[in-house]
């Protein structure tokens, strides 16, 4: 039986990006416990007892993940930790969007600050939940190059600006819509 195994640096961008992107996240939720927690109770998917606790296992579970993906022996089940996790994130959006609450702040603003939800931000998790599980597939037995650590390292960087570049357009495209109704009405 042939199983599928994936070339260790593809492996490693897919762990290192998601890595930074967990680690970004929870380091955004420690600098400011209170708004990650008003914005876990805007979710209203559970009793407002739950939210301190609640957003103390998302935070926790983010920066075990974020390490996680660099241990060998840990790193699959970490990345489908992170899969689950980003599933459940784009699932608490779609739940609120389908009731109409279209307004409520994410949780993940980031250094664009607070965001609205939207089908848009339910498409990303479900796109780098599909890299985590593709992080977590078995790697092929190949040694690694020199150049392989250059190569990750320059990838995984060009996957963050790429993704903050993304996350700065979308915010900018919102606020440029809300201008337009602003001056349209």
């Amino acid at each position: 039986m042939h199983t599928m195994a994936v070339d260790p640096v593809l492996s490693l961008v897919g762990r290192g990006a998601l890595s930074l992107l967990f680690g970004w996240a929870a380091v955004h939720k420690l600098r400011d416990v209170q708004g990650f927690r008003a914005a876990l109770a805007g979710y209203e998917l559970m009793p407002p007892v739950w939210t301190v606790p609640m957003g103390a296992l998302v935070i926790g579970a983010e920066l075990g993940i974020a390490a996680g993906l660099w241990l060998p022996r840990v790193a699959g089940a970490a990345a489908l930790a992170g899969a689950v996790l980003l599933a459940l994130y784009g699932g608490a959006m779609a739940v609120n969007l389908r009731r109409g609450r279209r307004d409520i702040d994410c949780g993940c603003g980031g250094p664009a600050g607070r965001q609205p939800i939207s089908a848009w931000l339910v498409g990303r998790n479900a796109g780098l939940a599909s890299v985590a599980v593709f992080s977590a597939l078995p790697v092929a037995a190949r040694p690694l190059v020199w150049v392989d650590f250059i190569t990750v390292a320059a990838a995984v960087a060009t996957t963050a600006l790429l993704y903050a570049a993304a996350d700065q357009l979308r915010v900018h495209h919102r606020g440029s819509q809300r201008d337009t109704e602003v001056f349209s009405s």
